[in-house]
């Protein structure tokens, strides 16, 4: 049995497009919870630095986030990346010690 797949995702908002960013994120989250694989993928905007907003997600397996990545939710905010961040995606993985 493979290990979970916890990870944190980074999303820093183009100036003006903060608004436009937590909405099309939030738009995404019932779709992506029912995804094959998915146990957690919540939102959250950052107290210190508004406009950035933190994804933490658990998947079952590599395979599961793998798909998320190529699943039609996820691609569809993509696609407005440019659009609607400042700097690239940041991708953490973690590593749970308790």
């Amino acid at each position: 049995m493979s290990e979970h797949v916890h990870l944190i995702a980074r999303l820093i908002a183009r100036e003006g497009q903060e608004a436009a960013l937590a909405q099309a994120v939030a738009a995404i989250v019932p779709a992506v919870l029912e995804e094959p694989g998915c146990l957690a993928y919540t939102a959250h905007e950052s107290c210190e630095r508004p406009g950035t907003i933190v994804m933490y997600e658990i998947w079952e397996s590599q395979a599961a986030l793998d798909g998320h990545a190529g699943g039609a939710s996820f691609c569809a905010l993509a696609a407005r990346f440019d659009e609607l961040l400042r700097k690239p995606l940041a991708i953490e993985t973690l590593r749970r010690l308790a």
